[in-house]
């Protein structure tokens, strides 16, 4: 078997679960490979620099292994897809960040349920993706995929810029706000979500509308199928506008209209069961609790 290790940081007092983790590893005969970047990190400290772990830095060199890792919060298992693309190589996010509703194992519970992991025992469940295209080809990634969502706002600009939105071809109106956030069921609890969007639990399929701040008090988020097709055209008093696909940050001429569909694959998280979902949302955005309750 083999595993990849993905994570942005480590903080000292996470290192205990790493090393109970790359115990675990070495005494099942484990292949391990940890990002480049990461590498660097875990060789910074004692515990780690010893351990002669291998390493990757590219979506080819783990297309073909068996489960990836990721140390850090959602923020970072939004980073890894970009490692794991299409490969269909599950992903075990473990929480040593804030929020949670990607990485849904704390580290407790990793730990216990590490057999479980290995052997499979748990669930894993699809997650949608956002494909983004331009009608002039300047995006400056080769990843041009979304797993919490596609932001488009405005850019070196104080005034509000206009999007123009089209689903299957067919009008549907005229944003007037700071921007526009196309979400993904999974990214409902995020961007979307501070924005006044509905949650909606990652199973459905469904895209989300979400404008930022919009002038006409009429406008609200919209849930559509993610079997729609979404145009996009921004008119702005400035060339640029700003785009933003999960962690990537891009410019582009306001000229570039926007293509936006379901991704043809899916990414493929653990999570502990069926309903850790609503734990996590009861649990995160403290549903219920009240001195009442």
């Amino acid at each position: 078997m083999k595993v990849a290790v993905y994570g942005q940081k480590l903080e000292k007092c996470n290192i205990i679960y790493l090393y109970k983790f790359l115990q675990y590893i070495f005494n099942n005969s484990i292949e391990i490979y940890v990002e480049k970047y990461f590498l660097n990190i875990l060789n910074s400290f004692k515990e780690f620099y010893k351990l002669n772990l291998s390493s990757f830095s590219s979506c080819k060199e783990i297309k073909n292994f068996d489960l990836m890792f990721t140390f850090g919060g959602d923020g970072t298992i939004l980073s890894a897809i970009n490692f794991v693309k299409d490969s269909k190589l599950p992903i075990v996010g473990v929480n040593t960040g804030n929020l949670g509703f990607l990485a849904t194992f704390s580290k407790d519970v990793f730990i216990k349920n590490i057999d479980n992991i290995f052997n499979k025992k748990l669930d894993i469940l699809p997650r949608s993706l956002l494909e983004l295209k331009t009608s002039i080809n300047n995006l400056s990634t080769s990843f041009n995929f979304a797993l919490n969502e596609i932001v488009i706002f405005r850019e070196k600009t104080v005034s509000m810029i206009t999007i123009d939105v089209f689903i299957d071809g067919e009008f549907l109106t005229s944003y007037w706000s700071d921007g526009l956030i196309v979400s993904t069921p999974t990214g409902s609890t995020g961007y979307s979500l501070s924005c006044g969007g509905p949650i909606i639990s990652p199973d459905n399929k469904n895209f989300i509308l979400t404008p930022i701040s919009p002038h006409n008090l009429f406008s609200r988020p919209l849930v559509i199928s993610d079997n729609k097709n979404i145009r996009l055209k921004v008119h702005s008093r400035v060339k640029y506008f700003s785009l933003s696909m999960d962690t990537r940050l891009v410019s582009l001429r306001k000229e570039n209209e926007l293509y936006i569909q379901k991704a043809p694959f899916y990414i493929y998280i653990y999570q502990e069961n069926k309903n850790a979902y609503y734990k996590t949302l009861r649990e995160k955005l403290l549903w219920g609790m009240d001195q009442r309750n």
